[in-house]
């Protein structure tokens, strides 16, 4: 499933560790931005990279929320709603994003552009309400810098 490149990419973060389940992480990482998800295709092709059983790639991919087992749009916003940004206007913003956007929470803009994913807290409550677009942190939101921001992710 996986072109040379990936296989080298692969090849070259395994010769890094001495145990090949120390590189799960990083080839994972590889194959959903080769990919933009983790499909069963792409789980067992990394299985196979590192010479690891199918379900434990699968378990180790299915705890960390930071990989993704569906489609998703060009750009991920993760948007915490816990009680620091909720109080400061998250829940207003995921109504905007609604509305301007057209993404529901756990789901893709019709146009593929955005999918939004509701997260539980991504560790600002200093600076809240905060989100991760990819893998851009952005804070202090409000609607118009929420538009901003998002203007430039196309």
């Amino acid at each position: 499933m996986f072109n040379d490149t990936v296989i080298n990419e692969i090849n070259e973060i395994r010769a890094k560790y001495p145990d090949r389940k120390s590189a799960l992480l990083p080839a994972l990482y590889v194959a959903q931005r080769e990919f933009g998800w983790l499909s069963q295709e792409a789980m067992e092709s990394v299985a196979h990279a590192l010479n690891l059983p199918a379900a434990f790639v699968r378990g180790t991919a299915s705890f960390y929320s930071m990989f993704k087992h569906k489609p998703v749009g060009r750009n991920v916003i993760q948007l915490c709603t816990n009680v620091s940004c909720m109080i400061l206007g998250a829940e207003k913003l995921v109504d905007f994003l609604k509305t301007k956007y057209g993404v529901e929470p756990n789901a893709t803009s019709e146009d593929g552009r955005f999918s939004l994913v509701i997260m539980e807290c991504i560790g600002a409550c200093g600076t809240a309400p905060a989100m991760l677009v990819n893998t851009d942190f952005h804070e202090n939101l409000t609607e118009k810098s929420l538009e901003k921001i998002l203007d430039k992710y196309k």
